[in-house]
């Protein structure tokens, strides 16, 4: 089982980035004006890149946006967040988001950490 969820969690991260190539193949000036906005909302600031790497994952928990869970548990880890900084911060959005964003916390957050944790080693 744990090896099918690792392969779900890197499926879904190149699914991501090949679905992302192929858009900006397509649609270059528009890919190249969302990712030049994206690069500048993510900058190091008053917040750092690892408190807005939470915040995407707490957004990304309530609007149930499975890829978006992922990249953004990825940028999270990537920038030193702790699995209990991680778990509090789903905390906080299942208290705004409920059983929705919890049934993602417990089960998507939890098996993809794991998994992106695998990768590192």
């Amino acid at each position: 089982m744990e090896m099918e969820a690792r392969n779900a969690t890197e499926e879904a991260l190149l699914d991501y980035k090949a679905g992302l190539g192929t858009f900006t193949k397509k649609m270059p000036k528009l890919a190249e004006l969302y990712n030049a906005f994206t690069q500048e909302c993510f900058k190091e600031g008053v917040l750092s890149q690892k408190e807005k790497q939470l915040i995407a994952l707490g957004i990304s928990l309530y609007s149930q946006d499975e890829y978006c869970i992922i990249y953004h548990l990825k940028g999270c880890l990537d920038q030193g967040c702790s699995e209990e900084e991680i778990l509090e911060a789903v905390g906080v959005t299942a208290a705004f988001g409920g059983g929705a964003a919890m049934s993602q916390a417990v089960t998507l957050v939890q098996e993809s950490m794991e998994d992106l944790n695998q990768l590192k080693q």
